[in-house]
């Protein structure tokens, strides 16, 4: 019988040692040490101390759990940069860095402590925030050098460190002194799980389904006025909303100056006023019957009309405004000024109210007995009902699935809410057009980068610095007990308030805010300018965490001589 050939014989392949397989979670940890014990990373930078400098810094992750895929692939990145540049000829030190202040911490810590924390000093919390950012730091940076990212792990930057603490006051008090903070009441995003305020970058869009009611405002002003056809007509202006919680804070009804506005009559002499493009859906949707045009108005003509509000003894005027559209609702917009950043604005300019009787969890502090004390979702359906009653509901309340504002972290619903916050004016000195001009100079890979950033920069309102938490660099600020104002004007003299704070937080870290008392941390003879009062409280507001990682350019570059600024 023939044998078989083996036909692997016939094929020259070469001799080797090497293993078929790579054993790699068996190998790579004996390379990490090997590498480790010979310091591998300083050999490289030994070997490239007189070459050009090539500096990436590197903006920090957040220390609050192992890394995952999206961590993983930024350092990767970032290493194969390092890396590639010193393969070049460059000197390229990489000094990584941990945001270890902020929301997303502290509300795990709050899981932790449980009751506890309440009984719980500031300085406690923010000590077992401490050890919990502590710990996270320690577990990444063993990912990290497990994912073999070359880098100083023996001595990075973090933001919970004293003197970056106290060096991200100082940036705010430079920011103060030369006019860019002010305090103001203005409406911002809210959230009312972690009952703080959140900045615009701090807000993801998903799906949310909210009430769509259509609610009659009753014209108080004389309809004759606007066109002789409608004497003797019981008038309403119909608006549309997807928020029946914000009603109790309407304060106006807003109009387009450009739009053709017209007024429907039905048999039995009441009539309905709306933008003419509007009125085929707002018919299809409330199904009201009313369909001969009994006059068509010029938006501009509105102004000043004075309606009834649906269920409050409030006189609402009308307003104009370019913000209005045609392309869904009624072309009439209700306008809360304490729960709308476009409403806002348009209270301002006309000296409307910025009313808000939403409290700090979204629960109603004032207000009719069928809403007050629920929260603001809670409160919609006992207000659809109320509408109802008054006899100011259009039509049969709806239901809309639409892309709405959520918590970065909680993933909740949040809300518009004025109150008294911390801004920086990116206006201010031509800030956001220098920014823009900037830009341009920079270049961008992928290229449209450039045109994604300059659009957001464009378009973002002013920042909202101020967090309603104790884990962060605080708000080095002081205020009057009598006159209840922050002693922010001049802003030289805010700046000379807090400069002995500062003193303390290189040696104690910020929480020196917390365990001294306000005259501890104020230069001697410290005043109210306005009243001469002697008793000046802390501000209890710490900085957004943002502010923290961005500046982490002042508190890395340009302290050594191989990292300087690029």
């Amino acid at each position: 019988m023939q044998k078989t050939l083996d036909l692997k014989l016939t094929i020259n392949l070469p001799k080797t040692d090497f293993p078929m397989k790579a054993n790699l979670p068996q190998n790579e940890p004996k390379w990490l040490e090997r590498w480790s014990k010979m310091d591998l990373y300083g050999m490289v930078r030994k070997s490239r101390r007189n070459s050009p400098i090539f500096t990436l810094h590197d903006g920090p992750p957040y220390a609050n759990g192992r890394i995952h895929l999206g961590t993983a692939l930024n350092k990767i990145l970032k290493d194969f940069i390092v890396k590639s540049r010193t393969l070049a000829g460059f000197n390229t030190p990489y000094l990584p860095g941990w945001d270890c202040h902020g929301l997303p911490i502290e509300i795990n810590v709050d899981k932790e402590l449980g009751p506890r924390k309440i009984k719980m000093s500031a300085v406690e919390v923010r000590r077992a925030c401490r050890r919990y950012a502590e710990k996270y730091v320690d577990l990444q940076r063993q990912d990290f050098i497990r994912l073999g990212v070359f880098g100083e792990w023996s001595k990075p930057y973090l933001t919970m460190d004293y003197g970056y603490e106290a060096l991200t006051a100082e940036i705010f008090l430079k920011f103060l002194e030369k006019g860019y903070v002010y305090r103001g009441l203005k409406p911002v995003y809210w959230c009312i799980h972690d009952k703080t305020a959140l900045a615009e970058a701090e807000v993801e869009y998903e799906d949310h389904r909210s009430r769509s009611i259509y609610v009659k405002y009753p014209l108080l002003s004389d309809p004759a006025k606007l066109d002789p056809a409608l004497r003797d007509r019981k008038v309403s202006v119909i608006i549309w909303t997807t928020t029946p919680w914000t009603l109790p804070a309407s304060m106006a009804v807003a109009f387009h100056p450009e739009f053709e506005y017209v007024v429907l009559g039905d048999e039995s002499g009441e009539a309905f006023l709306l933008e003419s493009r509007r009125r085929d859906p707002t018919r299809h949707e409330t199904g009201f019957k009313a369909e001969t045009v009994l006059a068509r108005i010029p938006g501009r003509r509105l102004e000043g009309i004075e309606m009834q509000h649906p269920f409050l003894e409030r006189k609402v005027p009308g307003v104009l405004a370019t913000y209005v559209t045609a392309e869904d609702g009624t072309g009439c917009v209700h306008t809360a000024p304490g729960h709308g950043r476009e409403d806002y604005e348009t209270g301002v300019k006309y000296g409307l109210e910025i009313y808000c009787p939403v409290g700090d969890g979204g629960e109603f502090t004032e207000g009719l007995e069928e809403y007050k004390g629920k929260t603001v979702f809670e409160a919609n359906e006992p207000i659809v009902e109320l509408l109802k009653s008054r006899g100011t509901l259009v039509g049969p309340p709806g239901w809309l699935t639409h892309s709405y504002p959520h918590c970065w972290r909680c993933h909740n619903p949040v809300i518009f809410r004025a109150n008294e916050q911390w801004f920086i004016s990116i206006d201010h000195e031509r800030l956001r057009a220098r920014a823009l001009e900037e830009i341009k100079k920079v270049r961008w890979s992928p290229e449209w980068g450039e045109e994604r950033i300059s659009n957001m920069i464009a378009t973002r309102p002013d920042w909202c610095i101020s967090r309603q938490r104790v884990w962060g660099v605080p708000i080095t600020a002081f205020h009057c007990d009598v006159c209840k104002k922050p002693l922010i004007d001049p802003p030289k003299l805010g700046v000379r308030l807090a400069k002995k704070a500062i003193e303390l937080f290189k040696k104690e870290g910020a929480d020196a805010w917390y365990a001294h008392a306000a005259e501890d941390l104020l230069p001697r003879g410290a005043k109210c300018p306005e009243c001469g009062n002697t008793k000046l409280r802390k501000e209890t507001d710490i900085l957004d965490v943002w502010f923290d990682s961005g500046s982490s350019h002042a508190a890395v570059l340009g302290h050594r001589p191989d990292i300087p600024w690029p």
